[in-house]
């Protein structure tokens, strides 16, 4: 096992001088909303985002995470140009944070966000954030420590976990599955015995946490949970994907002003991704060394932590429980942009059931429906699809609708 100091020390990294995270900025975010956190900044937010450069520029902010892959294969491979694009170097940070207040600031033009957070930040903060495809799906799970004797969600009860925000698809995820295990989440002290604690933890500080015994577990998008099972004694409790089947995790974002000012502009970037990921569907491998530290260095991570949060869904997760569901044939982490509205409408509802820190309360007259209607701009991935023939069945629309699966 590494001690909590050298997995620390993976993320100090020559991309650091990138990291411009303002310590607690995520409860300000929480707390006060995005109009709060950037008033304080001397930032207005307003239908019109502020954008640092009025240009054609591809502007990527992303987390050092699996994640991020679509985007930085595409930049990698030279996608964006190739769709008719000039791209800047894509720019790390380190938490969700940092990567909302510099999507929101007008930073970045393209980004990642967890799926719940364009929903908190378009109808409670009334931020002009538009959805233009999927990120991937799956790629996430909960890990706990491997003595811990933690088998089951049950075996959560009077522990502590961390989420890494509260509008994540990992706390949605996580609670449905406290809740259907009969374990009540709160988010305040220490856990009651018939309680699980959750908190907010950065993912670079997740694996260090859970090797010093400050949490219990974690639930986080890959490669942490690799990195914890290789470095920190982790062990794999369950795979997110094999709760909720192909679930969306991170979506790929812009500004809405964007959009509106060069269609052509998120057209052809959507281009891009969907290459992109037809790509990586294909070269997972490849993929997984490309971003790692020893290929370009999007991610600090080592190849062999990468390949195993790209690759690794083995039986031996069958035989630990981890996996319980192999006739959905899913992946640790997979890749497909199509937007389906049933998943979007099942976030919204999901949320309505989540515990969350601040108000909440916008969700209470939020209507699913006119969320996937409004949230989500499809008509350029739909294009995309069509256009490619990496995506069999995309000009059937009968192949662009689904119904969702939960199960524990």
């Amino acid at each position: 096992m590494s001690a909590p100091d050298d997995l620390s020390a993976l993320w100090t990294h020559e991309w650091t001088r990138a990291d411009w995270t303002r310590r607690n900025t995520l409860d300000a975010l929480a707390r006060g909303g995005l109009a709060a956190l950037l008033g304080g900044g001397g930032l207005a937010l307003s239908g019109r985002a502020v954008h640092a450069a009025e240009d054609d520029t591809v502007r990527i902010g992303y987390l050092p995470i699996t994640d991020a892959t679509a985007l930085l294969v595409a930049h990698a491979k030279g996608f964006f140009e190739e769709a008719g694009l000039k791209v800047a170097e894509p720019i790390p940070v380190r938490s969700w944070s940092a990567l909302v207040e510099g999507f929101a600031a007008g930073k970045f033009n393209l980004a990642h966000l967890l799926k719940p957070i364009p929903v908190w930040m378009r109808y409670n903060n009334k931020f002009p954030v538009k959805v233009l495809a999927w990120a991937h799906t799956n790629g996430s799970g909960i890990v706990v420590g491997g003595k811990s004797g933690i088998e089951d969600f049950r075996g959560l009860a009077g522990k502590r976990v961390a989420v890494p925000y509260w509008y994540s698809m990992h706390n949605v995820v996580l609670q449905y599955a406290l809740r259907e295990s009969g374990v009540v989440p709160v988010i305040r002290g220490d856990a009651g015995p018939n309680e699980c604690a959750l908190q907010i933890l950065a993912p670079p500080e997740m694996p260090a946490a859970l090797a010093a015994g400050k949490i219990d577990g974690y639930i986080v998008a890959e490669p942490f949970n690799a990195l914890g099972e290789l470095r920190a004694g982790a062990r794999m409790l369950r795979f997110t994907g094999d709760i909720w089947k192909n679930h969306p995790c991170c979506v790929v974002v812009a500004h809405e002003s964007q959009i509106a000012a060069r269609p052509e502009w998120a057209g052809k970037a959507v281009d891009a991704i969907v290459r992109a990921q037809a790509y990586c569907v294909k070269n997972r491998e490849e993929v997984a060394r490309l971003i790692s530290k020893e290929g370009r260095g999007y991610l600090p991570m080592p190849a062999d932590v990468v390949i195993k949060a790209t690759t690794d869904y083995g039986p031996a997760y069958e035989a630990s429980g981890a996996i319980r569901h192999r006739e959905w044939a899913a992946q640790r982490i997979d890749f497909q942009p199509w937007p389906y509205p049933s998943a979007t409408k099942l976030i919204v509802e999901a949320m309505g059931n989540t515990v969350v820190e601040g108000d909440a309360g916008f969700l209470k007259g939020l209507d699913p429906d006119f969320v996937a209607r409004d949230l989500v701009d499809d008509r350029f991935v739909r294009a995309s699809l069509r256009r490619y023939p990496e995506w069999p069945g995309a000009a059937d629309d009968a192949a662009l609708t689904r119904q969702e699966t939960l199960s524990l």
